[in-house]
């Protein structure tokens, strides 16, 4: 009955949906009045606030496109199949989170502490998942996070510059560098 478009358009919104009826049932808790409904109402109409807005900044993280390979996160390891190449890195590991653009694909490229990097499109199957795991690195919100894919300035769309993008994202806290003794 429903266009597969619109559907597919109804299934993407849902979360931000969610936060909206959840909204709407604080506001109702609200109206009703009383000593015990008005502040559950308040406490209620806030998480949907809060849930839509981290909807919609996770909606906005999305990508649109395709590109090769599938990226998974599972329990703190984010790993990238594509079909030439692949890897897995530990979020424990992390300590540089770049953008980066190379021959017109925008990719991420997680460094560790090793000096190894993973290359993952932005618009690979699954890299909606990555916004979760990148929101937990310490010190990187999830509006920086959705502000590092923003369109590139005075341009109005998400073109990879014909220089290259190269943009650090997050940088893991140290203490400087470190010497051994002799």
């Amino acid at each position: 009955m429903i266009r597969p478009e619109v559907q597919a358009a109804l299934w993407r919104w849902r979360e931000v949906a969610l936060g909206a009826v959840v909204l709407a049932l604080g506001l109702w808790l609200i109206r009703l009045g009383g000593y015990l409904l008005v502040p559950l109402g308040a406490v209620v109409g806030l998480a949907g606030v809060a849930l839509a807005v981290l909807a919609w900044r996770r909606l906005r993280f999305v990508a649109a496109g395709e590109a090769p390979g599938v990226v998974q996160v599972d329990e703190g390891q984010v790993s990238y199949m594509g079909p030439q190449v692949g890897g897995f890195v530990s979020l424990r590991d992390l300590v540089e989170l770049r953008l980066i653009g190379i021959r017109g694909r925008r990719l991420w490229r997680l460094k560790q502490a090793d000096g190894q990097a993973l290359l993952i499109p932005v618009e690979a199957a699954g890299a909606e998942a990555l916004f979760d795991a990148f929101s937990s690195l310490p010190g990187l919100s999830s509006a920086g996070l959705v502000a590092a894919l923003a369109p590139t300035p005075g341009t109005g769309s998400r073109a990879v510059l014909a220089g290259g993008e190269n943009r650090v994202v997050w940088r893991k806290a140290g203490r400087g560098v470190v010497t051994a003794p002799d």
